[in-house]
């Protein structure tokens, strides 16, 4: 009965917000960038997917994004042709994330929490909900694990966008599956029994006011700087002496699942491979100058492979992602920290690193890349962000030149956008359509959160 009241109370809420979104602006140029902008989404608290997670077909025609009523599905091929016609595909579905190789969308039913992958900062459960401790599958020849588990209950599924049919995907508890559907991972909180990893001697956690702003006393920042410093002080305090971890993959096919690659680290941002269904990326979570963060490791559990060591203090390289052809691992260097910034990326198979010099302003929380890799994006950011940038709120898009340079373009300015995930904010997100004409992302500027597209080619010139 209290639960039929509240649906019938909350109604005239729905409407409310409805009414309100058909109130914003679907269609518009951006004043100063002159490039045009088009609202993807209808409904109020719609959101883009964490920037690194597959929200295209395999073909490139169509695109995913969360909603409050599910997962919905776009052509993204008519944009600008035609007002956009957003279907929820996957009502009450969450944790979508389309298949690399089948036009299906992989997504989570029934539990609790919301759309989160990981650890927060990584797509989370949302700040404040309770995370429940819960019992992994046993390793091969040992007992259960306790899991960190990367989802509150529910069954995995696949959607088919063709035959319009549903799937359970056996043995799965997370949409984190490999490009050739025979592999899924939890991580657990577990020592190696065999004894070959011992634990490292404790640490004591470095002050991190001293390390960020040397010098300097907490009343000469700004307030911006001070909620960056107390923000590192938390992460400090976990980084220095992190929990045995392991991965824990589950054969799709059998069932089987065998517990590999004991370390002590907080694992997080795992990402398979979209070409080499048995190779996952994956980092040391944490204060990013007080760690070696990029990581791969095979799912038998062997190569564990350090993919980019610093070379000075305070050096940081993280929020790493695949190239779409899965021969380079990308990632947002500093060297170091806060003062000299690049997109660096280092090739598997030689491990030769590419490093492309990207001003303070252009600094950005996220960045993507073409399927072609002929173009990057970034989300920009806002004071309280390591680059601590007076003007780097824009959506922005980089061509490389044969120089070994980037040339910046601005693609939409987010000065009314809040960032700072903590107080209310969103990370945008984005992504650039497959066929390089777009780029999708999330924005607040107009109140509520809202899926956007902005066209690569500008309608006019900006505003001098």
């Amino acid at each position: 009965m209290h639960r039929l009241l509240a649906r019938i109370l909350s109604v005239p809420l729905i409407l409310s917000a409805l009414r309100a979104a058909d109130d914003l602006p679907r269609d518009w140029i951006d004043p100063d960038t002159g490039h045009r902008i088009i609202r993807l989404s209808t409904e109020p608290g719609s959101s883009t997917l964490y920037f690194h997670d597959n929200a295209y077909s395999p073909r490139g025609d169509k695109l995913i994004f969360n909603s409050p009523s599910g997962i919905v599905l776009l052509d993204v091929t008519k944009l600008g042709t035609e007002p956009p016609k957003p279907e929820v595909a996957v009502p009450g579905g969450r944790g979508g994330y389309f298949a690399r190789r089948t036009p299906e969308i992989y997504f989570v039913r029934g539990g609790g929490g919301g759309f989160g992958r990981g650890t927060r900062g990584e797509g989370a459960t949302p700040p404040g909900a309770p995370v429940p401790r819960d019992v992994g599958a046993p390793p091969v020849g040992g007992a259960p694990i306790p899991v960190n588990p990367d989802r509150r209950g529910g069954e995995v599924f696949a959607y088919h966008l063709e035959t319009k049919e549903t799937r359970k995907i056996s043995h799965a508890s997370r949409t984190l599956i490999n490009c050739d559907e025979t592999f899924t991972l939890v991580t657990a909180t577990a020592e190696d029994p065999s004894g070959k990893n011992p634990k490292p001697p404790p640490r004591e956690a470095r002050p991190q006011l001293a390390r960020m702003f040397p010098g300097k006393t907490m009343e000469e920042l700004t307030p911006e700087q001070r909620y960056a410093v107390t923000k590192e002080e938390g992460l400090a305090r976990r980084t220095v002496n992190p929990p045995g971890m392991a991965f824990t993959f589950t054969n799709l096919k059998t069932g089987e699942a065998r517990t590999v690659g004991y370390q002590y680290g907080s694992l997080n941002h795992m990402q398979f491979s979209p070409t080499d269904p048995n190779l996952l990326l994956y980092c040391h979570e944490g204060t990013w100058h007080e760690v070696d963060r990029v990581w791969t490791i095979r799912t038998d559990g062997s190569a564990m492979t350090l993919r980019h060591k610093r070379t000075m203090d305070m050096e940081i390289a993280g929020h790493e992602f695949w190239s779409h052809d899965g021969q380079t691992i990308w990632f947002d260097l500093q060297t170091p920290r806060s003062q000299v910034f690049w997109i660096a990326g280092v090739e598997l198979a030689t491990g030769k690193e590419t490093r492309y010099p990207i001003d303070r302003d252009a600094w950005s929380v996220h960045y993507n890349i073409s399927r072609d890799s002929t173009l990057f994006m970034g989300d920009g950011g806002d004071e309280t962000q390591v680059a601590f940038s007076k003007n780097g709120m824009w959506i922005n898009l980089f061509r490389p030149q044969s120089d070994g340079t980037l040339r910046r373009e601005k693609l939409v300015n987010m000065a009314k956008h809040n960032y700072v995930t903590g107080r209310g904010g969103i990370e945008p997100n984005g992504s650039i359509t497959p066929d390089n004409r777009w780029v999708v992302f999330s924005g607040n500027f107009h109140g509520a959160r809202h899926v956007y597209a902005v066209e690569v080619f500008a309608a006019r010139k900006p505003k001098p």
